[in-house]
């Protein structure tokens, strides 16, 4: 029984190597450019498939957030889908005036921060 080192390369360049390289190559290196197109083949594959899962996922996004999505896009998801209510609060906001939102601020963002590192916990 043969084992691998002894059996012959199948003959032909595979796709994407460089010809002149191939002719020049020894049946081992030939061995080895193709383990090296093979692999590069898998890693566009799953490139392909990661893009492919990527534009799926944000084409279905529009409508729902996803449990896990970083708080920015959460809120961005948010005045998409319900613009009346960030006009409200940016109204509310402006009747208040920077002083007490910067005061409301140094009480809620920490509350915030808290609930996010609670939340990131395993």
């Amino acid at each position: 029984m043969p084992t691998s080192s002894t059996q012959p390369a199948p003959a032909g360049p595979p796709a994407g190597v460089n010809l002149a390289l191939w002719e020049q190559a020894t049946v081992d290196q030939q061995k080895v450019l193709r383990r090296i197109a093979v692999q590069r083949g898998r890693l566009r594959a799953r490139a392909s498939a990661r893009a492919q899962a990527l534009a799926l996922r944000d084409s279905q996004s529009g409508d729902h957030v996803r449990a896990d999505a970083p708080l920015t896009e959460r809120l961005m998801t948010f005045a998409r889908l319900h613009p009346v209510a960030v006009a409200v609060a940016a109204a509310a906001a402006l009747a208040v005036g920077p002083r007490k939102l910067f005061r409301l601020g140094g009480v809620i963002l920490p509350w915030v921060i808290r609930l996010q590192q609670k939340r990131r916990e395993p």
